[in-house]
């Protein structure tokens, strides 16, 4: 990744690695043994089939609402971060509700709890929006993370859906590798055989249990995601309905938090991020090609017309310049047959 300025942020990725050099030496055994059985507990309390009607629908009838959460860091800060949630109208996909708020994540970052460090603040603002808007309450939630491909099957989406009482599906860019899970040879392949959106395949673990599913969710996408349950649904309604939310590889409600945060972050520490050209704002078409990561693939509004105006430019130059040699050519053959005359 280009290193950014200190306004800038970061996705979990990015920071995991040192974060978790970090947190190993700071956590005690205690506190990991009592999040352990944390985990264990809320686990007894995952549903994961089918439990609303929408959900056994072929189209998702009744579905009005998705829901998505995201937590962006501050560039080189593991404390300063943003916590996102927002609701989209299911099937229009259209933000309906927004709230972000600058938090800052003092319990550590260790591998497989993740939970602990930023749910607490998701939850905050699922219950702030209970009880300020119930009508625009998600009937789903989108997780950018995993819900029971996990190393003991409670990722963070488990964990959120348990304490929300929500529908919850996690949604991952990477593979984890659990139970056996390797992103080998053999997986690669896999992906490479799946060629149009909507594609996918399973991940059985060594277990023999199915974690989840590999999603080619775009037909532009080259990179799977990776679909999980969390809560209350099956995996098969998780998979259909994160097809259903992707215009592009990531699904809407996880992109739109994303970006949400992010642009929180930096209006919150007074970089707003300058507004595109007015003139290119004219040009810009209603729907605009996406990339693989979900951002802009490089759509250019004015370059065709350019190349139109230039081309017409050079045509025309061509025309008068003919027009030139031609008058001239006539100029010389007047003379020429004046002289003759005269001559003669």
């Amino acid at each position: 990744m280009r290193e950014s300025p200190p306004e800038m942020t970061c996705g979990r990725g990015a920071r995991d690695g040192a974060m978790a050099q970090e947190a190993a030496g700071s956590m005690s055994e205690e506190t990991l043994s009592l999040w352990k059985r944390e985990q264990a507990r809320l686990k007894a309390r995952v549903v994961d089939r089918d439990t609303e009607a929408w959900q056994r629908d072929p189209a998702f009838s009744g579905l009005r609402r998705v829901g998505g959460v995201d937590v962006s860091f501050v560039k080189g800060d593991s404390v300063r971060a943003c916590a996102s949630l927002v609701v989209l109208s299911y099937p229009e996909l259209e933000v309906v509700y927004e709230e972000s708020r600058m938090v800052s994540l003092t319990a550590p970052y260790v591998s497989g709890f993740l939970a602990f460090r930023e749910v607490p603040f998701l939850l905050e603002l699922v219950r702030q929006l209970q009880e300020k808007e119930p009508d625009l309450m998600p009937q789903v939630l989108l997780v950018d993370g995993n819900g029971v491909l996990h190393h003991r099957g409670f990722g963070m989406a488990c964990h959120l859906g348990v304490l929300t009482d929500l529908p919850c599906i996690g949604v991952a860019k990477k593979l984890l590798q659990v139970d056996g899970l390797e992103n080998n040879a053999l997986h690669k392949e896999k992906i490479r055989l799946m060629r149009a959106g909507g594609d996918s395949f399973p991940l059985l673990g060594g277990s023999g249990t199915v974690l989840g599913m590999a999603l080619k969710s775009h037909n532009r996408s080259t990179r799977p995601l990776y679909v999980s349950v969390g809560h209350k649904i099956s995996l098969e309604a998780a998979v259909r309905l994160i097809c259903c939310c992707c215009k592009s590889r990531i699904p809407e409600p996880v992109r739109k938090a994303d970006f949400c945060s992010r642009e929180h972050i930096r209006k919150a520490l007074g970089h707003p991020g300058p507004p595109a050209p007015r003139s290119l704002k004219a040009q810009r078409p209603k729907a605009c090609p996406r990339g693989d990561s979900g951002e802009s693939a490089g759509c250019t509004y004015m370059v065709p017309r350019v190349r139109t105006l230039l081309f017409i430019t050079a045509e025309s130059s061509s025309i008068i310049w003919i027009r030139v040699v031609r008058a001239h050519i006539l100029v010389l053959f007047l003379i020429v047959k004046t002289f003759s005359v005269f001559h003669h």
